[in-house]
């Protein structure tokens, strides 16, 4: 049995470097919600004046509201898709076994590895010469490749544990490979599922490169506006937004460990 030699105060230096690594993590996201209560008309820390300005700002902002509900679309959309097809290719590797297994893995989660502009290059010319520029459907599938490799990856460790031979045996009793899916793959992998779902609604709605490219006019996502406002004028009301995706990431990010936990507890007892 392993024995822990290390005593506490051998560990307050790990302490002290966890800390700080955690500061420089969590700062930079955190220092723009006491900024988004100034009532200056510039972005300034410590505020001087405690305001709501800003957020009023934000839901009285046509341009604003057209741009959240632009992201929200397009992260919704992402979600459902990129979670259908995650899930089904994660599957179609379990059933490959290790033979072109990691071969097609490596390929599917590509878009991880690759720079995110060097992608938004490519998405710009091959959307300019078929017309999705600036369109919905282009947004929804560029952020839906970006977001496979998520899905595929939570979806495909948790089917590492997944005994196949249930499949075999309820084939062997006369139920087809689509019900059998239905029916006894997908109930297992739930909790990976919906945590890939969370994952992709969050690559969508965060992303902001991609979107400088193929979006913009009415079809403009809430980060790609806050860019362009940052660039143009120091408008505080990005503050506001920030601190506001800042809630919903935070929030999002909880309930995916809770989900991972609840999967976790279930997968022990399965095996136990």
């Amino acid at each position: 049995m392993y024995e822990d030699h290390v005593r506490p105060r051998q560990r307050i230096p790990l302490y002290i470097l966890g800390g700080i690594i955690m500061l420089l993590l969590i700062v930079p996201s955190m220092i723009v919600v006491p900024m988004s209560f100034s009532g200056s008309d510039f972005l300034e820390f410590p505020p001087r004046e405690w305001s709501l300005r800003w957020y009023s700002t934000y839901f009285h902002s046509g341009t604003w509201l057209d741009a959240t509900a632009i992201s929200l679309t397009a992260a919704i959309f992402t979600a459902l898709f990129a979670t259908i097809l995650g899930t089904l290719a994660a599957y179609g590797l379990r059933l490959l076994g290790r033979g072109l297994s990691p071969l097609l893995l490596a390929a599917l989660t590509m878009p991880l590895t690759v720079p995110v502009i060097l992608i938004a290059i490519g998405i710009f010319y091959v959307y300019a010469r078929i017309g999705l520029v600036n369109t919905m459907t282009g947004l929804v599938l560029a952020h839906t490749m970006m977001a496979i490799p998520f899905v595929v990856v939570v979806v495909f460790s948790r089917l590492q544990s997944f005994d196949l031979n249930q499949v075999r045996v309820a084939e062997s009793l006369g139920s087809n490979p689509a019900r059998s899916f239905i029916l006894i793959v997908l109930p297992q992998l739930r909790f990976s599922i919906i945590s890939g779902a969370l994952l992709a609604f969050l690559t969508s709605f965060d992303e902001v490169i991609i979107a400088l490219f193929i979006s913009g006019g009415s079809q403009s996502t809430l980060t790609r506006v806050m860019f362009t406002n940052l660039r143009d004028q120091v408008d505080p009301t990005i503050a506001a937004v920030a601190s506001m995706l800042n809630v919903i990431s935070v929030l999002l990010v909880v309930v995916f460990q809770m989900i991972e936990a609840r999967d976790r507890r279930a997968l022990s007892k399965s095996t136990s």
